[in-house]
């Protein structure tokens, strides 16, 4: 990296987010302004349909402060975050927000305040979040069951809104896995990380882009990428499905000898079969999901294909 390269890189992704795209780019003004240290603030368009990749070039290139990356299409957001760390300039710190503006860039002052006291990762902890009620509880529920099961401790509450260290960033940068889980993979590289309470804003405009089927698949990845209970499920469902076999049998053998009597009828047997159906069928779901994750990494396809990025007000063609 050259002597011209900013301390700090901001990461905001951003897909659809024309109707806010206005308000963040006043935020983001103001706040650049009355920031000393240098930086660059990065905009991820990760195959916006709408105005948001035309405007964005176009602040691109009127400012050399603000840089864009336009994705061929639509990867995701773990995805569009990962390119923006890939991008990043940072010779200190990289912190990434989220194009809604629920995650305010002010915080950053608190952040970097612990970053200058040795800790690698200052990452979030979102209080009073402001969605409706299913939402926060299946966050709740989420975290809290992924604490129990995950290998590496996964913090409680924490979303991607953080602010991480050079060595930390370098390190995620060169994690090529397939099913991103950036908050789990930020978790798992160690150091030191300390997380800040803060309360999460609404969205300053615009739909949700993380729907329940995104967040069920960003909870999905967690779950098999940072713990082995989808392993252990089988194994306890195998010893529950033996044990009851084996209950059933005494308690046939028993009516037997003494009462002569074996249960008849097909209720007894058409429960065994849905029962042991029903465990091969869940095992061989998560047999398969590991399969099909194993499969899409050794095809070693990259993360995200970038179309386009504006770095410096100069277009640089990919």
């Amino acid at each position: 990296m050259s002597n011209d390269n900013p301390a700090i890189s901001f990461i905001v992704p951003l897909y659809n987010e024309e109707e806010v795209l206005g308000t963040l780019l006043k935020r983001l003004s103001t706040f650049s302004e009355g920031l000393s240290l240098s930086h660059e603030i990065i905009f991820i368009d990760d195959g916006s349909s709408d105005s948001t990749p035309t405007k964005l070039k176009s602040v691109a290139m009127e400012n050399a402060r603000y840089n864009c990356i336009l994705l061929s299409r639509n990867f995701g957001h773990q995805y569009a975050v990962s390119a923006g760390l890939k991008f990043a300039r940072a010779t200190e710190a990289v912190m990434i927000l989220d194009g809604d503006l629920q995650d305010p860039p002010e915080l950053f002052t608190d952040f970097y305040k612990y970053f200058k006291e040795g800790y690698d990762v200052v990452y979030g902890i979102r209080m009073k979040r402001k969605e409706n009620f299913l939402k926060r509880f299946s966050y709740f529920l989420f975290y809290r069951f992924l604490t129990k099961v995950s290998l590496t401790p996964v913090f409680v509450d924490s979303g991607d809104f953080s602010l991480i260290s050079k060595r930390v960033v370098s390190i995620m940068n060169g994690m090529p896995e397939d099913s991103r889980f950036l908050r789990g993979m930020r978790s798992w590289v160690g150091f030191k990380q300390i997380g800040v309470e803060y309360e999460r804003n609404k969205r300053a405009g615009g739909e949700p882009k993380y729907t329940l089927s995104k967040l069920s698949k960003l909870a999905y990845d967690g779950v098999f990428n940072f713990s082995f209970f989808p392993i252990k499920l089988l194994t306890y469902s195998g010893l529950t499905c033996f044990l009851s076999s084996i209950v059933y049998f005494i308690v046939t053998v028993a009516r037997k000898v003494i009462y002569d009597d074996v249960p008849v009828g097909f209720t007894g047997l058409l429960f065994m079969i849905i029962f042991f159906g029903g465990i091969q069928l869940i095992s061989i779901g998560i047999i398969g999901e590991y399969v099909f994750r194993t499969f899409l990494q050794v095809k070693n396809r990259p993360l995200f294909i970038v179309k386009e990025r504006i770095e410096d007000g100069k277009v640089i063609n990919e």
